[in-house]
């Protein structure tokens, strides 16, 4: 139970490590406590709303209740399988905005600007829809695809963007994002392609990885240095070199916790000896908060026609006999990157639009035929924390996001929303729609608006930024900017944990990247050449909002 090094996750960026380091020749043992990922129920992109609600593959966890969404306890899905949240999330691949990035070395994170990044977004993509070589990578481990997009209504969300006075955009992956146009996801030849299928199979056939199930219950630290980790049934995995965390969000600074590293204070209060007294442990927790904007389908031509028992045994039969079909896609195959006001430099809202109205638990509006657009803003500036329930590995963290708590988040939100309502009510959509559903289109006031989104606002499932990235003398870094924790030796976490600040757009791709730089920076190897590009930004964004 010995390896050069011990990865604690089997998720996006663990995967990758464990990829990049087995590829350099280097032992590696991935401690993971979920089981397999096989069987349709993940591997069918189609069926995206099982495993997310499944205890097999999920941990399960709920927020404390949320103060300024009604007191609502929200669902926090986490992956507890092969391939971790990638094996259960929606497979929607964003890589971010290039300025989200360059906020990230403003910040501390020196070498983490969009310059620094791209090559490695570049490394690890096999692009199937973006055509310019400059932006976009061909060869790498993760096949990037685009859906059939055959129904209309695809194509009404965006030429309904256009027509609302938007930019169209071929390639939001790649130099411009803003703007509407087609989706991108992480499905190859009719599959989920998660990390587990991308990155660690493969490594695991070089004979260099393998695959340990088991709860960590902490990192073993000796005089200073993370020699191993320890599981919940007493079996310690020792690392030669080194330990990384790649847990996520929720898992990642619970882990630090239990080694003693994090807040002196909170780690008394549940009998943990101190090894590192680091504030920032659990702090700056940040989510994409959504709402549902939903729309009555005047014609039967909506997913919602595979909705009957026969229905889904035709989708399911098409999959698992010739890999096509509804089941074949995440079905969110358009999409939208705008500018919520003048004065916003890049995009700060996202649509997935789903030609489908229903919710991510898998229950379906009760009008039948319908479709909808997730919308909501990127860059809320609420933070929550992630704490300690107990000693006891096995209880879960307490999370408590504070969504909704900065005076700004509610005037942003409503802007959302209207914006919304704005493209659905384009000609594009004319043939189309009938009526709205949710919000329902009595709310139109800021009050009313502001009671639907205490009352129905969703987690995107995006958390981020609990062991936040910074330079070495920031109280509140948690890492450096080679992922190493701050004052102890050979440890590093490289997840979406590591975030400075959420991303503009959905939260796998990033934590890939992540991964791929930071084997770079175990191996000591020199990072991947800058990347100078332009990316595209509107040249009136000071004075206009389209």
């Amino acid at each position: 139970m010995e390896a050069d090094y011990v990865v604690v996750g089997a998720g996006s960026a663990g995967c990758a490590i464990a990829y990049r380091l087995a590829e350099a020749g280097r032992s590696v043992i991935v401690i993971e406590h979920g089981g397999t990922d096989a069987g349709p129920l993940i591997q069918m992109p189609g069926a995206l709303s099982f495993p997310m609600n499944m205890p097999r593959y999920d941990w399960g966890y709920r927020t404390e209740p949320e103060p300024n969404l009604n007191g609502r306890v929200l669902a926090t899905p986490r992956g507890k399988v092969l391939g971790g949240s990638s094996s259960i999330n929606g497979m929607v691949y964003v890589r971010g905005h290039a300025r989200d990035f360059d906020h990230w070395a403003e910040a501390g994170a020196r070498g983490w600007a969009f310059a620094d990044v791209l090559p490695y977004f570049k490394r690890m993509e096999h692009s199937h829809g973006g055509t310019d070589p400059a932006w976009r990578g061909k060869d790498g481990p993760l096949h990037v695809t685009r859906g059939t997009r055959l129904n209309p209504l695809y194509h009404a969300f965006v030429e309904a963007g256009r027509q609302a006075g938007y930019e169209v955009t071929e390639d939001y992956n790649g130099r411009q994002q803003e703007g509407f146009g087609p989706f991108e996801q992480t499905v190859w030849k009719g599959r989920r392609w998660s990390a587990a299928n991308a990155y660690l199979r493969p490594a695991m056939r070089t004979g260099k990885v393998a695959v340990k199930r088991g709860l960590a219950a902490r990192v073993v630290i000796e005089d200073g240095r993370a020699t191993g980790v320890a599981l919940k049934d007493g079996t310690v995995i020792r690392a030669r070199a080194e330990v990384i965390v790649s847990a996520s969000a929720i898992n990642s600074p619970k882990l630090l916790m239990q080694s003693g590293i994090g807040p002196a204070a909170h780690l008394a209060e549940h009998g943990i000896e101190t090894v590192r007294d680091r504030p920032g442990v659990g702090a700056n927790l940040q989510d994409h908060l959504e709402i549902y904007v939903q729309m009555a389908a005047s014609q039967p031509i909506t997913l919602f026609r595979y909705w009957s028992l026969l229905g889904k045994a035709w989708v399911g039969a098409s999959w698992l006999l010739a890999r096509r079909g509804p089941g074949a896609s995440n079905n969110f195959e358009s999409c939208g990157f705008v500018r919520s006001a003048p004065g916003v430099e890049y995009p700060d809202i996202q649509f997935h639009f789903l030609p489908l109205a229903v919710r991510y638990d898998g229950r379906a509006a009760a009008e039948g035929h319908g479709f909808q657009a997730h919308v909501g803003p990127m860059r809320s500036k609420s933070r929550g924390t992630v704490t300690l329930r107990s000693g006891d590995p096995s209880d879960a963290p307490v999370i408590r996001f504070n969504y909704m708590s900065h005076e700004d988040d509610f005037p942003a939100f409503r802007r959302a929303i209207r914006l919304t309502r704005e493209v659905f009510a384009q000609d594009a959509f004319a043939p189309f729609r009938r009526h709205e559903i949710q919000p329902g289109e009595a709310a139109r006031t800021d009050e009313e608006l502001d009671a639907v989104i205490r009352e129905h606002a969703e987690s995107a499932y995006h958390p981020t930024g609990t062991c936040r990235m910074g330079a070495a003398d920031d109280p509140g870094a948690v890492v450096d900017p080679e992922c190493r924790v701050i004052g102890v030796d050979a440890l590093r976490v490289a997840d979406s944990s590591i975030f400075p600040r959420i991303t503009n757009g959905n939260l796998n791709g990033p934590s890939i990247m992540v991964g791929e730089k930071a084997a770079d920076h175990v191996l000591g190897r020199r990072p991947l050449a800058p990347a100078n590009l332009e990316p595209w930004t509107h040249p009136a964004w000071r004075v206009a909002q389209r």
